[in-house]
């Protein structure tokens, strides 16, 4: 999970504003397991710094204009890596 841990939590947070609980539960939909506050806090304050996020006085997360365009970035890489994936989800079926 860490390796698209970043991508996935830009991700959440294009579509809508959230807190901490609320995008460990989203991770969760996904993965089946729940992650730790030890591996979301971490990632979400990293992602503070290099000003990709802000947090308001609610602890409620959202993109910044520079982390919406990290998240194009990633999204073009992501697409261009796994452009098969359709392909590659009817194999695991």
């Amino acid at each position: 999970m860490k390796g698209y841990l970043t991508y996935l939590i830009l991700w959440n947070l294009s579509q809508t504003r959230m807190n901490g609980a609320q995008i460990t539960r989203e991770f969760e939909k996904r993965r089946g397991t729940k992650p730790s506050p030890g591996t979301i806090y971490p990632a979400l304050k990293e992602l503070k710094t290099k000003g990709l996020i802000t947090v308001d006085n609610k602890k409620t997360y959202s993109l910044t204009i520079d982390g919406e365009n990290e998240l194009k970035s990633a999204c073009k890489l992501f697409c261009k890596i796994f452009y098969d994936a359709k392909e590659m989800s009817e194999f695991c079926k």
